[in-house]
This record gives structure tokens, C-alpha cells and sequence, in this order.
């Protein structure tokens, strides 16, 4: 295996030195540069396996190194060197494409450890797997721009917050970007903020010495101490009480925490990820989350889209639960008919993916001779349509005459659908952007219904 190579940028022989002898002991060779020019120079001599710089330079700054490396080095893994307290510089370098940062004075233990990480990425040894299709299912155009999202976000070591409604597989999402990169070996230890009582929480996450509190009979490690190396999510973090979010806020900057009773810092090594299902900012407005906290934690977000607005994926998400289902049960298998299919993919599915798995498990148990039907689904009655055009059909229906008997109630709503959909379009001059805005409808949500209309022409 050839020996890695790194640059090396700082206007500071002691520090260039410093790193010099560190990664030398890693049995990796670098290549020193005192300014952003030079650093320049020398990608185009060499091929880096790892770049390390400082943020102040003589001739530019680190983010602009960064930046250039994006460019022309994407796959060239970058840490910036941030001086005390510019937490600020940090995240916006971690924005720009940056695998990590260190502070200054440089912890020899935490460097090594970035590096180490980092040399992984591109690890032609033992190589991560990046591709996700497998796993999480969907060939709409919108799922295979997460997974392509997922690949990226596992190259860095940025703080992720991944928001969307309850079902829609967040912390799957986080095991993704876990198991995709360097930290995969490592633990991935998920915590559900909701579920821990407030009195216990500190103790969960950064543990506790023996005697430091009534009923500590031992020392305990927290969940941070566990996940040590790997990954930790904070699932529902929209739940944290304001007295922890502080506490959090300063492990994750500091990359340390003390537990309970202890004098001691403990130097931490852990990605956070970080989820919920409520709106972050209107919480941040009402007071109830911190400010610095949120945007510490979003350094880049990762949205997933609601079942209704990925409509084609329904039919591959529920072969996969079925064939789940079938093979859980060996001596019984079942299959859904055309119009249970067609009731599924006209459902709202307020719960998303983790609904579509409850009704079919359900249905699964219900039908007979092996066929789903629509009755099985039990789908309630009032959450058929998909958009929210139709609900508002529904509501002007109740406030008009009732359809005639040669018109069923369908019919009925597609026809004022229809109108209301064209007179969007002919409003906005045809633009389908700009008529799914003026509907209150997603892009992907007016195709799917303009094909369904016959209207896509």
C-alpha cells in the first residue's frame, strides 16, 4: 500500500513542524505550505490524500482554499485549523465542503484521530459501499436525490439535521449516513431526546462518577462515551429542555464533555446527527430552542419528502413490505389487487412510510386467499385525496348543489380538480413552478396529477 500524503498550509513554522512530526508518526508524508498560492502550486504537482489548514493565511484565508479544492479537488478531503472561540469560521467552513476542523492549541489526540477518519474516505483497501437503492427504497426522482445527498453527507463529518414529518425513516436516513462513511466500524448510537426523563438526562449523555449523587453506586459512561469513535444520534432533539441545549451546545463545540462529579474534561470523538419532526425555526422564534444551538447542529440540512409527494414509490415501497411479510410467515403470502393499489396511492398517508407498513401488516393479517382487496386496507374514508386541491373541492362541494345522479361524487371532484388545476396554469401562463406555488402544492405533486387528469400534455 503506498504511503498517504498530505498538505500541510500554515504561515507558523512551529505548527508547520508540529503536524510534520505527527504525521510522520502516522506513517503519513506531507508537503508544507506557507500561503494559499503555494498550497495552489502544489495540488497541481501532487495528489493529496489529506489537506490540513490553518483559516489565516498571508494571502487569502483557508475557506478560500477550501472553496478551491471543492473546485478542482472534490474528493480531497479538507480540515481547517480554527483559532480559540472562532466557532463561527469553523462552521462556515463545514458549510463550504470542509471534512472537520481542530482548534488551536492542536489536541494531538483528536488530529490524529480527524486523520485517521479522513485517510478512510478514500480508502481503496477496504472501500465504503456509497450506494443506498437498496436499502432506502424509491425511484422517484426526489429519493434518488436524497441518496445522492446521503453519499455526500458521508464524506464529511458536518453536523446534519435531518427534518420531515414522523414516518418518513429520519434515523434510517442517519444510519445511512453513518454506515457510508469513514466512522462506519464504529458505533452508531441513537437517543430519542423525548424519551429520557428530564432529572436523567445529563447523567445519559455524559455520564456520571461513583458517589457524585444519591444511587450512584458506580462510575457510568453517558451515551457520548459510547458512541466514542462513531456516530451519535439525537433523534427529536426539538425535545431537549433549555437547560440541556446549553450543556449540548458546549460538548458539541468543545468536543468535550465532564461528567457528573468529575474535574476532568474528557475529550469527545463523535459525529452528531441530529432530527425532528417540528419545526426548529418557529421553535428558535418562540424562545423554546436556542439559537446558537440550532445553528450549530444545522450546519447542512437534509429535508425528506412525505409519502404523498413521492406517490410513484407507494407500489415498491409496499412489495417490499409484503415480501417482508411473506417471508416472515412461511406458510403464508399475500399480494395486493389493482384497486387496493390504486386506494394506496390515493391516500395522504399523514404517518408516511411507517403507516404504509402498519396498514399493510394489517390488511396482511385480514385477507383471504392470499389477495389484499381495498376493504382490507381499512384506509379511513376522509383522507383519500392527495392534495390539497382536492380537500378544497371537497369543501366547496359541501357549499355547492350536489352532483346530478349521472355524475358520480369522483367525477364530480375531478372535475373541479381540473378546473382548478387549469385555471392555475392559464393564471401563471403555463408555468407548472409557478402554478404548483399558487396551488399550495409541491412541483412533483402538480405532474403526478396533471398525468392523472390527462392533462400533461
Amino acid at each position: 500500500m503506498a504511503q498517504a500524503l498530505a498538505l500541510i498550509v500554515d504561515d507558523e513554522p512551529d505548527i508547520l513542524e508540529l503536524l510534520e512530526i505527527t504525521l510522520s508518526r502516522m506513517n503519513i508524508a506531507s508537503k508544507p505550505a506557507q500561503d494559499l498560492a503555494e498550497a495552489k502550486q502544489l495540488l497541481k504537482l501532487h495528489t493529496f490524500d489529506i489537506c490540513l489548514t490553518d483559516l489565516q493565511l498571508p494571502d487569502g484565508n483557508g475557506l478560500d482554499l477550501v472553496k478551491h479544492i471543492q473546485k478542482h479537488c472534490p474528493s480531497l478531503p479538507t480540515a481547517v485549523i480554527t483559532a480559540f472561540g472562532s466557532m463561527e469560521a469553523a462552521i462556515q467552513a463545514l458549510k463550504l465542503g470542509a471534512f472537520d476542523f481542530v482548534s488551536k492549541p492542536v489536541d494531538l489526540k483528536s488530529l490524529k484521530s480527524l486523520v485517521t477518519s479522513a485517510i478512510k474516505i478514500n480508502d481503496t483497501v477496504e472501500p465504503v459501499d456509497r450506494r443506498s437503492r437498496e436499502e432506502l427504497l424509491g425511484d422517484s426522482v426526489i429519493m434518488a436525490n436524497v441518496r445522492s445527498k446521503i453519499a455526500k453527507l458521508a464524506r464529511s463529518q458536518a453536523p446534519i439535521y435531518i427534518s420531515g414529518e414522523s414516518g418518513t425513516g429520519k434515523e434510517l436516513v442517519a444510519k445511512l449516513i453513518h454506515a457510508k462513511g469513514p466512522r462506519s466500524h464504529q458505533a452508531f448510537v441513537p437517543i430519542n431526546c423525548g424519551a429520557i426523563p428530564h432529572e436523567l438526562m445529563e447523567s445519559e449523555f455524559f455520564g456520571h462518577k461513583k458517589g457524585s449523587f444519591t444511587g450512584a453506586i458506580a462510575d457510568k459512561p453517558g451515551l457520548f462515551q459510547t458512541a466514542s469513535g462513531g456516530t451519535l444520534f439525537l433523534d427529536e432533539i426539538a425535545d431537549l429542555p433549555l437547560h440541556m441545549q446549553v450543556k449540548l451546545l458546549r460538548a458539541i463545540q468543545e468536543k468535550s464533555i465532564r461528567p457528573i462529579g468529575s474535574d476532568a474534561e474528557l475529550a469527545i470523538d463523535v459525529r452528531v446527527l441530529s432530527a425532528t419532526h417540528k419545526d426548529l425555526a418557529k421553535l428558535v422564534e418562540q424562545g423554546d430552542f436556542r439559537q446558537d444551538l440550532f445553528y450549530r447542529i444545522n450546519v447542512i440540512e437534509l429535508g425528506l419528502p412525505a409519502l404523498r409527494e413521492r406517490t410513484e414509490d407507494i407500489k415498491q415501497l409496499a412489495d417490499h413490505v409484503l415480501k417482508k411479510l411473506n417471508a416472515e410467515h412461511n406458510n403464508t403470502s399475500a399480494n395486493l389487487t389493482d384497486n387496493a393499489l390504486k386506494a394506496l396511492t390515493q391516500y395522504s398517508f399523514p404517518g408516511n412510510v411507517r403507516e404504509l407498513e402498519n396498514i399493510l401488516e394489517r390488511a396482511f393479517t385480514l385477507c383471504e386467499n392470499g389477495l389484499i382487496h381495498q376493504p382490507d386496507l381499512q384506509l379511513p374514508d376522509n383522507t383519500q385525496d392527495t392534495s390539497n386541491q382536492a380537500n378544497e373541492a371537497k369543501h366547496t362541494l359541501q357549499k355547492t348543489a350536489p352532483p346530478t345522479n349521472e355524475a358520480p361524487l369522483e367525477d364530480y371532484l375531478g372535475t373541479l380538480e381540473k378546473e382548478a388545476i387549469t385555471k392555475a396554469l392559464e393564471k401563471t401562463r403555463w408555468n407548472k413552478t409557478a402554478a404548483a406555488k399558487e396551488l399550495g402544492i409541491t412541483f412533483r405533486a402538480l405532474r403526478y396529477r396533471l398525468k392523472k387528469l390527462g392533462l400533461d400534455d
